[in-house]
């Protein structure tokens, strides 16, 4: 069978998922991509682009795989020579109804931010199976239609909304956990004071300021800890990072974006606690790489990482927003908690050698289909 997958923001996670489907799958997957920057640009003008390149490569394939950064509407109107009776699905990475907007961006006092999250509706309107890294990400995004509909003055359809989610679907995000393998460490080490770890990257959603104001409390008792900030940064910097990097000094072991996957697989494998603060995640990679190297992991009770938590273990690894992340942490640290369960084995569910085959029936089950029902997608939750 063949796929095409369009993906016009091809970067970070968003890049790592296309290609490394396209390696697993049993599937011929042929990737149309652009690079992955002006994301707001994508949005708008990545269907022309990426049309064009379709079309050029004049074959007709099976499915088509969009992205939530592709504006399917377009894509489809401008492409009907080939795309004419095709399959389509849309994979939602994330959505611009649902993820927080930047503080500094100037897009919603300018009341020009419904736009995104327009382009969103319409092209899983028009897919023949809507898809979502989580269930937390579905249940938010389709949660959240209604209201965003009459926002607008009139003719709003809102059967809409449940002819979207009749073809809504949760397919976790796939992620190469095997190759983490290969920088585990060798043989027993010396036990070390605890090391904290923050895998994310360094922007507002992930609500740093939450973290290293855990962190300055117990550093003011005297808690012995020491923290490795990794992941990378963008553009403004919140200031807290800084600030940080200073008032924590001789505890940071590690500081900053790792230049080789290898370097960073060290220090995930190095780590003993994750605290996580996150105001928005709608998967958590960085967080399932880490849960997959042993890290312990403290996690907040929202968003999507309940989901990644077996039910026998969410008291000793979820934390509720009424319950202060640094007592957890504190126990932790001293001992006083008890030893906290390794979801390792769990998370390796999310890895392509596991999950491909997921994908590949599903997307079978869909073409047979020819844009009947929608098939259910078999996966061990």
């Amino acid at each position: 069978m063949h796929i095409a997958l369009v993906e016009p923001y091809c970067t970070g996670s968003h890049a790592a998922w296309a290609t490394e489907y396209a390696a697993h799958s049993t599937h011929d997957v042929e990737l149309f991509t652009l690079a992955g920057r002006n994301w707001k640009w994508r949005m708008h003008g990545g269907a022309v682009t990426l049309a064009s390149r379709f079309l050029a490569a004049g074959k007709k394939p099976d499915l088509i795989l969009a992205t939530d950064m592709l504006d399917l509407t377009t894509f489809l109107a401008l492409t009907r020579p080939l795309s004419d009776r095709c399959p389509s699905a849309i994979y939602f990475h994330e959505n611009q109804l649902t993820y927080p907007w930047s503080p500094g961006d100037p897009d919603p006092g300018a009341q020009r931010d419904l736009h995104y999250a327009f382009i969103n509706y319409v092209s899983a309107l028009a897919a023949d199976a809507v898809l979502f890294n989580s269930r937390y990400h579905m249940d938010s995004f389709l949660g959240d239609l209604p209201g965003f509909l009459k926002r607008f003055p009139d003719a709003v359809d809102l059967a809409s909304v449940d002819a979207i989610a009749a073809k809504s679907r949760v397919l976790p995000l796939g992620l190469d956990l095997v190759k983490l393998d290969r920088f585990r460490p060798q043989g027993a080490t010396e036990p070390e004071v605890p090391l904290l770890l923050w895998n994310h990257r360094w922007e507002y959603d992930k609500a740093p300021e939450a973290f290293f104001e855990a962190l300055y409390q117990l550093a003011d008792e005297g808690i012995e800890f020491r923290v490795a900030v990794l992941g990378e940064s963008f553009g403004r910097v919140p200031a807290v990072f800084k600030e940080a990097r200073e008032r924590l000094g001789a505890r940071v072991a590690e500081w900053g974006y790792q230049k080789s996957f290898g370097e960073y697989a060290q220090w995930l494998w190095r780590a003993d606690i994750l605290p996580v603060t996150s105001r928005q995640e709608f998967f958590g990679a960085s967080v399932v790489q880490a849960l997959y190297c042993g890290c312990q992991a403290l996690l907040p009770d929202r968003l999507a990482y309940p989901e990644h938590v077996p039910g026998g273990s969410v008291e000793a690894v979820v934390y509720r927003d009424d319950e202060p992340l640094v007592d957890r942490l504190r126990q932790l640290l001293t001992g006083a908690s008890a030893t906290r369960p390794n979801l390792g084995g769990h998370v390796a569910r999310y890895d392509w050698g596991r999950i491909a085959a997921v994908y590949d029936d599903f997307f079978a089950g869909l073409v047979a289909g020819a844009g009947g029902v929608v098939p259910e997608i078999a996966f061990g939750w």
